[in-house]
């Protein structure tokens, strides 16, 4: 007889404002991030992302590369030494290298549709270890550092590294979310189109409005 598998249960999560104060709750069903994390599909998406940063530019000279005489430096036989070939070859120093790294080009790509599960996985991780903060809404009237710099200390995000994730709407009426946090190291904004495993999974926290988690929950349907 087939075993029903059971249903996980719905993440309560608090929603705060910027002064670190709770504002409400919002509950999340699992079911709408996938239900379920595979973290093998998990760590194949995020070597692949690291892979496709890879520069590729890595460069030995081979025996033929490198500068030097190709002439024997004596003779085969008859003078008590060991066999040897070229001042060019691996053995000695100055010589080439041996089976070295060529340039070469190390982007590959998953399919796509493993690629948005993994995105999905790795935000529900998040919310599943309360790596995650609900923020009722984060907007200035200016650019100011400052003012980005203390609603993450309200929030104790001042220590560590950050994804700030925003709706595609926030990012069109103000973008002076953008301009306040870019000089903070390690706090990184970005719209919830843009998200991907690796991104989601790089910081230690996630930071989201609550706008962003409708637009990701949304698009998650």
């Amino acid at each position: 007889m087939a075993t029903t598998q059971e249903k996980p249960a719905s993440l309560k999560l608090n929603v705060v404002n910027g002064q670190g104060q709770n504002v409400g709750t919002v509950e999340v069903d699992p079911a709408e991030f996938g239900g379920r994390i595979n973290k093998q599909l998990l760590h194949e998406v995020v070597v692949m992302y690291l892979a496709n940063q890879r520069a590729g530019t890595h460069s030995t000279l081979r025996r033929g590369e490198v500068a030097g005489s190709t002439k024997k430096l004596f003779r085969q036989k008859g003078t008590g030494n060991a066999r040897v070939g070229t001042k060019r070859t691996n053995k000695r120093r100055g010589g080439g290298t041996a089976k070295g790294p060529k340039p070469r080009d190390y982007e590959y790509h998953l399919p796509k549709k493993a690629v948005r599960a993994a995105t999905r996985m790795a935000i529900l991780s998040r919310l599943q270890d309360q790596e995650a903060i609900i923020i009722d809404g984060l907007a200035f009237a200016e650019i100011k550092t400052r003012q980005m710099a203390d609603v993450l200390k309200n929030l104790m995000l001042d220590k560590t590294t950050c994804l700030v994730g925003i709706a595609p709407a926030e990012v069109d009426g103000n973008k002076t979310v953008y301009m306040s946090a870019r000089n903070l190291r390690g706090v990184a904004v970005s719209p919830t189109t843009a998200f991907n495993a690796y991104e989601v999974l790089r910081p230690k926290r996630l930071l989201l409005t609550r706008a962003a988690l409708e637009e990701l929950r949304k698009g998650n349907k």
